[in-house]
């Protein structure tokens, strides 16, 4: 019979790789931007090993896989190893890693231990207990074979033959080669015998052999005359024997007598250039198939998630029992469920997280989801049901309509949730949960706003009691100290210095004049705009006298704590863009002027650097998640009467990466539309690039009765009887009032559903006429919720409808372009947005307005500080108020979070303590440790 035909494991290896790179390329242009990824863990420096190592990453640089070579000293122990596997482990873009065997270390390790410690769907060198086991029992679909024996296979489908009824013989059983062979070749339905070294009658079992694997590791211990004529063999062996023709002295040779088997075979391969190419490529094959498996299963918008079904309650229970009623998903399945990766996820306990923004880069390419925003019309002071509107609402969308739906809401300050108002998790059945870690600590983001704002507060007054009793060169002496006799700018300092004019780097080259100016602010205190902050309701801090130690030389002056989330580093931190952006915001933030008439920043005060490390993990958004397990971004938290009001620009950007094109964020802005409304789109949109698509405006009967003349509502005392009988020329009186803000809606060119939020006491007459009002006055739809008594299911009409308005025609604009005169930007907001004839700027904010403009600030948007009562400036003043004047009293500056605040009218402030506070009922189980009371 003629020769064997040569199995060239270079051909068919080159083959493999030529089709492993086209899918590469497939993946890459179907996922922008992604690359599977190996990672190669070396122990030791063996040179076997290295040359090994070298071979794989050429073929992987060749493929197009991103390869990653980690290598660790010989001194390494188990547990460094054992360390690095689970970094890898966790790391997205590592689809497969192998451990290069054998471990070349000083110290014992167990190599067993080390190869099951990788995680089975990484693990494409197949050598774990868990992917042998899987192919053991014949699921070929869902494991990793080993690399050699995967190319055996490759070249055996090469010749042609089926294996399936074949007589298969392999020799060696080793786990790595013999065993997984064995099976590969059974579950193919070849028969097969394994042999070994104490097998009695070999050459009479491979004489029976229609396809021979030999992996014995014996130089050519199978002899040709063993073979049966025709059999394919397979020649896994490398083994070196003495040859004084070749320079080493030695030569490769395999397990099987090449010369005389190639006479009997059909097929044999080479040794040299066989089964060797072969593992590379293999290695490489299961790579890619690993990356293909990691893309099916974590594909950007593609979520399997699992919600919680509730058993409603009538009467509907307090909102601690329907909370401590429902058992949250651990945070871990959340995040898992939306398409996070471990590694972006930071666990605050079971039941909260923080994400990193590296998710954002991860997923640059997706498309944005539908963005929606939740506002509603001028609230009475109980508030209208945004919160619960905006919970219902994902609810619907998510648990019952299967949208993949985030929403995005503010975490509430400890002012309202001690004072009066109680938490802010929503109500109901439509809440975040576990409200008591919403409404308190959550991850700590408000205390660490409390502690950098109070440090600049600090760093003022500091500064200027030193430059009112340290002369010149003892200021320059302690600003920029000699240390080992060298003085050094630091580098806010060179910065200092470059913003003054000074292009110098060398300390002792400042003249003294120049020394002067780098030393001294000179704050005048007059302007300083800056105060201390504090998360209570405490009314004896309104206004204080500080400096009154004896320490202080009689430096004293007025000053006043403000409640935390009125900072302007809450703010920055709700619409900065990142890290670097926050950091950026912090330097240019404005505390005070100079006695000059200068902007003094918080960079001049060199607190820069200390508040983004004080910030670094606040910029995390914090995810929780709904009673009906919907996913939750919490994340800033400013009142939309004293700053913009809405949740940051970081989760919203993060939630429309995550839910995909065809899914939906619903986010919140405060108050009423004439405020948060207005400072989301004006503000937050010009920031974040994003642009909405539907705003869901909440009604309700009880607010549209105070608006159309019923007695005031005050918190804490029970509503009057034209709040709780039917009356519907009280609410069609009041619809002025929901006309107004749906105009205010459509004027930034948005569709608008109107959220009609049913109480009890309300009529089906009452709500019926709200509906009707509401689609004259031009809503794309208006529908009746019930979703606080009913949860998801009750805002299922509102969320079909969401649905429809985000396919409608949208046209949005900002009301107003930045370059506009500060006057004619407040004058547009007044007229357009609240109804006003004129605005009157009072002397302060006259002189505000040449202030700021004179240092450069006028082109900055305006963020209105007006009461959230009414359209107007006065609370009292109810329905959609016309004619009237908007006094500005005075304008401030907040240039770091990127926007100017005029003060209106006669705000009044945070209120105190009441007499029974919302503490009253709070406590804690000393036994269990659970939060009790009402919130």
């Amino acid at each position: 019979m003629a020769p064997a035909e040569i199995l060239s494991g270079k051909v068919v290896s080159g083959q493999v790789r030529e089709r492993l790179k086209q899918q590469v390329v497939e993946m890459t242009q179907k996922f922008p931007g992604f690359r599977p990824g190996l990672a190669i863990l070396q122990v030791g420096n063996r040179d076997d090993s290295n040359l090994y190592i070298n071979m794989k990453l050429k073929a992987a640089a060749e493929i197009g896989i991103s390869a990653n070579h980690i290598k660790l000293p010989n001194t390494a122990t188990e547990a460094d190893v054992l360390k690095c596997i689970a970094s890898l482990n966790a790391d997205p873009a590592v689809h497969g890693f192998i451990v290069q065997l054998p471990l070349d270390s000083d110290n014992p390790i167990n190599t067993e231990k080390i190869t099951n410690a990788v995680a089975p769907e990484k693990d494409v060198d197949g050598l774990s207990s868990i992917n042998a086991g899987k192919l053991s029992r014949g699921d070929l679909g869902d494991c990793f074979i080993p690399c050699t024996p995967k190319g055996c296979m490759e070249l055996i489908r090469q010749t042609g033959v089926q294996v399936a009824g074949k007589r298969a013989v392999v020799i060696g059983r080793s786990k790595i080669v013999g065993a997984p062979m064995h099976d590969l070749l059974l579950w193919n339905n070849a028969t097969v015998t394994t042999c070994h070294s104490k097998t009695s009658t070999l050459a009479e079992e491979v004489g029976k052999a229609d396809i021979l694997v030999v992996a014995a590791g014996r130089a050519e211990m199978v002899k040709g005359e063993w073979i049966k004529p025709g059999a394919i063999v397979i020649d896994c062996g490398i083994n070196h024997v003495p040859d004084s023709t070749k320079a080493s002295g030695k030569r490769v040779v395999g397990d099987v007598a090449y010369s005389s088997a190639k006479e009997k075979a059909s097929f044999i391969t080479p040794v040299p250039g066989g089964v060797g190419p072969m593992t590379v490529a293999m290695l490489m094959q299961s790579t890619v198939e690993s990356a293909q498996r990691f893309l099916e299963k974590f594909q950007p918008g593609k979520w399997t998630i699992q919600y919680n079904q509730l058993t409603l309650k009538m009467p509907v229970p307090s909102d601690i029992e329907i909370s401590k009623s429902c058992m949250p998903k651990p945070i871990e399945q959340v995040a898992k469920e939306v398409g996070l990766f471990p590694d972006e996820v930071e666990l605050y306990g079971q039941t909260k997280a923080k994400v990193q923004l590296s998710v954002l880069k991860r997923l640059q390419n997706q498309p944005d989801g539908k963005y929606v925003v939740v506002t509603g019309i001028t609230p009475t002071p109980l508030g209208e049901g945004k919160s619960t509107t905006t919970v219902g609402l994902v609810q619907a969308l998510g648990a019952h309509l299967h949208q993949n739906v985030f929403a995005c809401v503010r975490q509430p300050s400890q002012g309202p949730t001690f004072g009066i108002k109680g938490g802010a998790a929503g109500g109901g059945y439509c809440q975040v949960v576990p409200m008591e870690e919403f409404n308190l600590h959550l991850t700590g983001d408000i205390h660490a706003i409390t502690a950098a704002n109070n440090l600049v507060a600090a760093a003022i007054d500091a500064r200027m009691f030193h430059e009112m009793t340290q002369s010149d060169q003892a200021l320059y002496s302690r600003l920029v100290p000699s240390v080992n006799g060298v003085r050094k700018f630091s580098d806010i300092q060179i910065r200092r210095l470059q913003k003054l004019g000074i292009n110098k780097t060398d300390p002792m080259a400042l003249t003294k004049e120049e020394v002067n100016a780098f030393v001294r602010l000179d704050i005048d205190p007059g302007t300083i705009t800056w105060q201390r902050v504090l998360d209570t309701n405490d009314r004896f801090l309104r206004k204080i006298t500080i400096g009154q130690s004896a320490t202080e030389k009689g430096f004293t002056r007025t000053a006043q704590f403000d409640i935390t989330v009125s900072s302007e580093i809450m703010a920055v931190l709700a619409l900065a863009d990142g890290l670097d952006d926050m950091k950026k915001r912090f330097g240019r933030m404005v505390v005070a002027s100079s006695k000059k008439g200068q902007p003094v920043t918080a960079d001049d005060l060199g607190v820069t650097g200390a508040l983004a490390v004080l910030m670094k993990d606040t910029v995390k958004p914090n995810l929780m998640q709904t009673l009906e397990g919907t996913p939750v971004f919490v994340h800033a938290g400013p009142f939309a009467n004293i700053a913009h009001g809405n949740s940051s620009v970081l989760a919203d950007k993060i939630a429309l990466k995550l839910v995909g094109k065809d899914g939906f964020v619903v986010t919140e802005a405060g108050f009423g539309a004439d405020i948060g409304m207005e400072k989301f789109f004006n503000i937050k949109c010009r920031y974040s690039g994003l642009r909405p698509h539907v705003v869901v405006l909440v009604a309700t009967v009880r607010a549209l009765k105070m608006h159309g003349g019923g007695p005031a509502v005050t918190a804490g005392v029970p509503l009057p009887k034209e709040y709780t009988e039917e009356n519907l020329q009280l609410v069609a009186k009041g619809c002025s009032n929901l006309n107004k803000q749906i105009q205010n809606a459509r004027m930034f060119g948005v569709p608008v559903v109107v959220a009609v939020n049913a109480f009890k006491t309300d009529t089906k007459a009452e709500l019926a006429l709200v509906v009707q009002y509401a689609k004259e006055a031009g809503a794309f739809d208006a529908v009746e919720c019930t979703h606080w008594a009913e949860g998801g299911k009750g805002a299922l009409a509102l969320a079909r409808a969401v649905q429809r308005a985000s396919q409608a025609p949208n046209n949005f604009r900002f009301l107003y372009n930045v370059e506009l005169p500060i006057v004619d930007k407040i004058r547009l907001i007044a007229q357009q947005v609240y109804g006003a004839r004129d605005i009157e700027l009072l002397p302060e904010a006259q002189e505000k307005v040449a202030l700021y403009t004179k240092q450069g600030f006028g082109n900055l948007p305006i963020c209105m500080a007006k009461t959230h009562l009414s359209l107007s400036h006065d609370p009292e003043q109810k329905g959609a108020p016309t004619g009237f004047v908007l006094p500005i009293r005075d304008i401030r500056a907040s240039v770091g979070a990127g926007f100017l605040y005029p003060l209106v009218g006669t705000m009044s402030t945070m209120p105190g303590l009441p007499t029974r506070p919302c503490f009253y009922d709070i406590d804690l189980d000393p036994v269990s440790g659970e939060v009790n009371g009402l919130f």
